[in-house]
């Protein structure tokens, strides 16, 4: 950290540096930014503040999802239907005379990576426009050891509400490579197992609904430390995990066990069908002997699988939601006053490799940018460009794209 940022005053409150705000009032001991100021008179008028929940239809709600996110039906309908029961379950909260108390609907997304699960949970609080936090479960450890305490999720889903403690009540909130905290063994072992199922009894109670004490500025706790209360039972709960092995465990449940080791047998054993046809009969038993707890897996009762992207799926990605890789490339390009053009060989390349890459849509992004780099370099510098087009062999890099100018258009005059 430089002498400029280790001297910049921050507010004692909420933390945010001196650059960040308004304005930042000192005391003797003590800064207080407008924000906070702000916030401490709706306090004192106790003027109630209210957070109305665009609780959409599931139909909306899917229809929404669609316009960013190619196929992934089932995925979408149960999100979608889960979501809706869900803020439904907090209006009926304000009914002091209701007579029903609705559960939790907490969902755990299945399939591998690069498939979709952080994009429809991150899209989902966009539509709902609620604050959202991402988490990735292998930096999570049990309390008191090196790693990250679990209430620091609620913690960055604090900090995305902008301290609105209200709002982010209501959030909503995704933790990745939940499977990579299954238990490491069946078995008891004397030795604790602080980043698998120690970080399961960790989240149990936080997913299912408690009052948080979150440190204000993150880190671990300490005696005479302030907290921030935070109450989870109103945040949405959304897990991911690729469960790579979790289709073998499925298949012997079912029987379909493939017997031998052929390369015929072993080629249909991991059939994109196949693999996705298990995974939509996943069960509770199965989580469990792939190392998630019984009580773990209880929170969730929504189990849903994204399925592998074939090469159609990450063509349609490349060029149909709203915000495209293609339709991207394209606007950038475009401000410059140059048309990017690609043919259909060239999508369905990039497609294949991306599909070989094993990373599902996360590979395209890569792909198109080391493409394009050279041309995003030279095409600013070069007004006389008017148009690019790139094919398959382009894409493969064996010949240059196809570059028009205004010179040749006027030779050709």
């Amino acid at each position: 950290m430089s002498s400029t940022e280790s001297e910049l005053a921050k507010c004692s409150f909420c933390s945010r540096p001196e650059d960040t705000v308004e304005k930042l009032i000192s005391g003797p001991t003590a800064y207080i930014c407008d924000k906070c100021v702000r916030l401490c008179v709706d306090i004192i008028s106790k003027k109630p503040v209210h957070h109305e929940l665009k609780v959409l239809k599931p139909k909306e709600i899917f229809d929404r999802l669609g316009e960013y996110i190619i196929g992934q039906d089932r995925a979408k309908k149960t999100l979608s239907v889960a979501v809706y029961n869900h803020y439904k379950r907090i209006k009926s909260h304000a009914n002091e005379n209701r007579e029903i108390e609705y559960s939790k609907a907490n969902v755990l997304l299945l399939g591998p990576t690069g498939s979709g699960k952080t994009l429809l949970a991150r899209t989902l609080a966009n539509i709902l426009d609620v604050p959202f936090a991402i988490a990735d479960a292998t930096t999570l450890t049990e309390a008191g050891y090196v790693g990250e305490d679990v209430e620091n999720i609620i913690l960055r889903l604090v900090q995305n509400a902008d301290y609105d403690i209200a709002r982010a009540e209501q959030g909503i909130i995704y933790v990745d490579e939940i499977d990579k905290i299954a238990k490491t063994t069946s078995n008891v072992s004397i030795t604790r197992d602080v980043s698998g199922e120690g970080v399961q009894q960790a989240l149990l109670k936080i997913v299912e609904g408690t009052v948080s004490n979150i440190p204000p500025k993150g880190g671990r706790k300490h005696p005479n430390q302030e907290y921030i209360k935070v109450n989870t039972e109103n945040i949405l709960f959304i897990v991911g995990g690729a469960f790579v092995h979790l289709p073998d465990i499925i298949s012997k449940r079912l029987g379909r066990r493939v017997i031998g080791f052929t390369e015929e047998a072993e080629k249909e054993h991991r059939d994109l069908n196949e693999v996705n046809f298990l995974l939509n009969k996943v069960a509770t038993e199965d989580l469990v002997k792939y190392g998630l707890i019984p009580e773990f897996v209880g929170r969730f009762p929504n189990i849903v699988n994204c399925n592998e992207l074939s090469v159609q799926d990450l063509i349609e990605i490349l060029t149909q939601p709203k915000n495209a890789l293609i339709k991207q490339y394209q606007h950038l390009f475009k401000e410059d006053g140059v048309d990017l053009h690609f043919t259909e060989d060239a999508l369905e390349t990039m497609a294949v490799k991306a599909k070989e890459a094993g990373t599902g849509a996360r590979a395209l992004r890569m792909i198109v940018e080391n493409r394009l780099i050279d041309l995003m370099y030279e095409v600013p510098s070069d007004p006389d460009i008017t148009d690019v087009t790139l094919d398959s062999e382009s894409i493969l890099g064996n010949k240059p794209p196809l570059i028009t100018r205004i010179s040749d258009q006027q030779n050709l005059g």
